[in-house]
Formats: C-alpha cells, sequence, structure tokens
C-alpha cells in the first residue's frame, strides 16, 4: 500500500496537480484500497490545523505583506546602503543587508526577494552590477527570509515536530546570519573580479538619519521577538501585535498605504493562507497514514542499514532534503518530510530543534533551485530578465549556502549540541 501510495502521488506530480490535491488523492485511494474507513480522512484534517500556534501564519504573511507594499523595505535599503554601500561592490552587500533586515519582519523567502528587489533593481542595472548576478544574489538574500525568526516554515515544524516555536526562533538568527555573512563573502569576491564600483561614501550624518527614517520597519522584529523572548506573548499573539503595528505605520506614519490597498493584501494574506492551511491539512492524512503503517520507523532502519556513523546518515538526510526542495515548495516538502525524517534523526541522537534548523535551512535553498524556485522566479519578475540566465548566475551563490547547510548540521553535532 505505501507503494501505491508513493506511486500514485509522484504520479500526479508529475501531471502538474496541485501538490494539496496531490497528497489527498493518493491518500484517499491508499486508504481506501486498504479498507480505512474514510471517516479518518475529515477528522485528520481537522486535527492537523487545529492548533493554536498556527494562527500566527496568517498574521506573519500579513504583517510581511503590509510592510513590503509601502515605504518599509525602501527605507531598509537605505539603512543598509548607508552601512556598507562604500565598500567595492556595494550595492551587492545592501541586497543581502538588506535582505536579513526584511528577514526579521516578513517570514516569507518570496517578500524579502520581492521587496529587495524592487527596491535595489533599478540602482544595481545604473551603476553596471551584472543584471543577471545581481538578480541571483537577491534571490539567493531572500532565502534568509525563512530562517531569521519570525519564520512560517519553523511554525509549521514546530506544530508538526510538537515543539517550542520560541527555541525554533532564538536558534535561528545565527544560521541566518551564517547565510547572510556566506553570501558576503561570495559577493565581495565577485566585486572584486568583476571591478564593481565603489558605493555611498561612509558618513556617521547619513547612518543616523537612515537609522531614524528606518526605526519604525527596524523596531517591528524588536516588538515581535522582544515580545516573544520575554514571555509578554506567545509567538501566535505576537503576530497578530505584529499586523496591528504594520498597519498603524504603514496607514498613519509613513502614510504609503491606503484602506483600500490594506483591503487588498487581506485578501491576498487569506488566498496565500488558504493554499498553506490545506496543504496543512491534506499532509496531516498523510501523516497519519504513515505512521499508522509504520514507514518512518521502516525507513529509519533501512538507512541505518546502511551505515552506523551518524555523520555518514546526517549527510544522507541532507541530500534527501536538497533534493526534494527541488521538485516540491518549501512549506509542502516541510510536511511531507517531517515525519518521516524525524524519527531517524532522534535515533541518531539529534535534538529535535538542531533538526528543525537544519530542515528550515535545506528547504530554503530550494527557493532558488529550479524547477520549484519562488525566488528565482520573483527576482525573473522583478528584474524582468529571462529565468535561464537568472538559473545559471545563481551556482556560486547556491554552492555557498550548501556549506553553510552543512555547517548547521556539522558543527552543532560536534558540539554535542543539545537544544536551545
Amino acid at each position: 500500500m505505501t507503494m501505491l501510495l508513493f506511486g500514485l502521488f509522484f504520479a500526479l506530480m508529475l501531471l502538474n496537480v496541485p501538490i494539496a490535491f496531490a497528497i489527498g488523492a493518493s491518500t484517499l485511494f491508499a486508504l481506501y484500497q486498504a479498507g480505512v474507513p474514510l471517516m479518518v480522512v475529515p477528522q485528520q484534517m481537522f486535527q492537523g490545523i487545529n492548533s493554536f500556534a498556527l494562527v500566527a501564519i496568517p498574521m506573519f504573511i500579513l504583517a510581511g505583506d503590509l510592510m513590503a507594499q509601502g515605504k518599509v523595505s525602501e527605507k531598509l535599503v537605505s539603512f543598509a546602503d548607508s552601512l556598507v554601500g562604500f565598500m567595492r561592490g556595494g550595492l551587492s552587500l545592501v541586497s543581502i543587508m538588506a535582505g536579513m533586515f526584511f528577514a526579521a519582519i516578513s517570514g516569507s523567502g518570496a517578500a524579502t526577494t520581492a521587496a529587495v528587489g524592487s527596491s535595489l533593481v533599478p540602482e544595481l542595472k545604473r551603476k553596471g552590477y551584472d543584471p543577471a548576478s545581481a538578480a541571483s544574489l537577491i534571490a539567493a538574500s531572500g532565502t534568509i527570509g525563512v530562517v531569521i525568526p519570525p519564520s512560517v516554515p519553523m511554525i509549521i515544524y514546530a506544530v508538526i515536530a510538537q515543539q517550542s516555536v520560541s527555541k525554533l526562533f532564538l536558534n535561528g538568527f545565527l544560521p541566518g546570519l551564517a547565510m547572510g555573512l556566506g553570501l558576503m563573502a561570495i559577493a565581495i569576491t565577485q566585486a572584486y573580479r568583476r571591478q564593481y564600483p565603489k558605493g555611498t561614501p561612509l558618513s556617521w550624518p547619513v547612518i543616523l538619519r537612515t537609522f531614524k527614517d528606518a526605526s519604525w520597519g527596524l523596531m517591528t522584529p524588536v516588538i515581535i521577538l522582544g515580545g516573544i523572548f520575554s514571555g509578554i506573548f506567545t509567538p501566535s499573539e505576537a503576530a497578530v501585535v505584529a499586523v496591528n503595528y504594520a498597519i498603524m505605520v504603514s496607514l498613519f506614519v509613513y502614510r504609503d498605504l491606503t484602506i483600500r490597498n490594506v483591503y487588498q493584501l487581506l485578501i491576498r494574506s487569506a488566498m496565500t493562507t488558504s493554499v498553506i492551511m490545506l496543504v496543512i491539512a491534506m499532509s496531516a492524512v498523510l501523516s497519519w497514514t504513515l505512521s499508522s503503517w509504520q514507514v518512518p520507523g521502516a525507513i529509519a532502519q533501512s538507512v541505518l542499514s546502511l551505515s552506523t556513523d551518524p555523520y555518514v546518515i546526517m549527510l544522507l538526510i541532507v541530500a534527501v532534503i536538497l533534493l526534494t526542495g527541488v521538485f516540491i515548495e518549501t512549506a509542502s516538502a516541510l510536511i511531507i518530510l517531517t515525519p518521516v525524517l524525524l524519527p531517524l534523526a532522534l535515533q541518531l541522537g539529534i535534538d529535535p530543534i538542531h533538526f528543525g534548523l537544519i530542515i528550515v535551512v535545506g528547504l530554503s535553498i530550494g527557493m532558488i533551485t529550479p524547477p520549484v524556485a519562488i525566488n528565482l522566479y520573483v527576482a525573473s519578475s522583478v528584474t524582468q530578465l529571462p529565468l535561464e540566465r537568472i538559473t545559471q548566475a545563481i551556482v556560486p551563490y547556491l554552492l555557498g549556502l550548501i556549506g553553510v547547510l552543512l555547517l548547521v548540521v556539522y558543527v552543532p553535532m560536534w558540539l554535542g549540541w543539545s537544544g536551545g
């Protein structure tokens, strides 16, 4: 029955059936063939989305949309430019730093790519940067959007793995920072090789002025994460606070959105949320089915029979995560892989919080690996460049991010990390 389930699932995927329906149809057919009462399907669908933590997802999506559509992204770019723009190839570094700033607001890779790209692309073109390389760097920087908290994939993982969202958020900073530094190292190397120009001269008055202008946006992660880590409110409550703060800033401080704009963003965020929730509900049925048939345990035993070395097995797990990210978008891949790979990681003695960071960072890289490379599509749309050109230019940044992923996997293992 397991082969029937996965065979039908991949067949539907090849036919371009939406992921939620591919999961639901294949699982439903397999349960029917196994003689399982189908009443279990709606029960497990409801159980899968009946979590208070999931309330944070639509709220963080809406907060990110509100900030992305207004002047916040422009002001964050200006502040980043005042800090690192003076260096050779400074605008490349601005792309990455602005991406890190916006990542702490949006929780979405696509939103980060769109916000930073729309603000920086015209300037990058004007100063003679290679368009494809600049677009690929912006897309690569967008991957940090789901690693630096708040992070929608971390919330999904926490619900599936029954882990603390706050602990995942707290431990997400270092991997996100490592990704940013890795991309910066590659960008600086390319800037000297291609003789990119230096940018804005370093000026303390300019830094102070741009910091003041960007302070309303920079306060968003301070309020969200400060409130969570201090215990003032839960992650779900923090998401609601973030939406109210974003509306206040957009309507009354920067005055860059109207009530009509907010209404349109509400509709768009609701549509995005409905897709994610449908995938979560369908995947809950799949997870229950796999657990009932003891598939995760069988997979764990099969992998463990290949090697007893935890470093080798973790390398195999990383390969599976990266390969899955190539073909399936982040949220769906996370929901599918977590119930299968987490038991194996636990048998290896990997802390579930550490594994959560591994799978989120690994799947974030899938955002820049075609064919399902949402950040590349967004970058292509913003820059009006063919996807093929951006894909060719993404390779150095892709290798750099894979290197960071291996650090996230192995450094904590060497240190005997046991959670945060």
